[in-house]
């Protein structure tokens, strides 16, 4: 898995760059589609037609590298609902924490930078 940046910028060539990732994970929303995917998921891929990378971070469950490669975490997150991850979950991803580290540093008023 990759490495998290402290930030990302959803910016028109962010946007570009993730647009296939992004309509196949905003398909997600669909449960017949739900469905296709969970019975071929690298067929699926193929149907939005993700570049080698980008199937390989779907397969992979690679969330950085969603982003890195211009993924949504609005759209991605429907992925990871689907694998009955948590947005917690994901934040701790995106941190290098467990949900439960991210969970308790959210409840305690987040990260504090200074």
């Amino acid at each position: 898995m990759t490495k998290a940046q402290d930030n990302y910028l959803l910016d028109l060539s962010a946007s570009r760059r993730g647009y296939a990732i992004n309509r196949l994970c905003g398909s997600l929303a669909d449960a017949e589609n739900r469905r296709r995917f969970s019975e071929d998921e690298s067929d699926y891929c193929d149907v939005f037609g993700l570049s080698p990378e980008q199937k390989r971070t779907i397969l992979e469950r690679d969330w950085v590298g969603m982003l890195d490669l211009g993924a949504s975490i609005f759209y991605t997150f429907k992925l990871a609902v689907l694998d009955q991850k948590s947005m917690q979950y994901l934040g701790g991803v995106f941190t290098g924490m467990s949900a439960e580290e991210f969970t308790a540093v959210m409840r305690e008023g987040g990260r504090k930078f200074g």
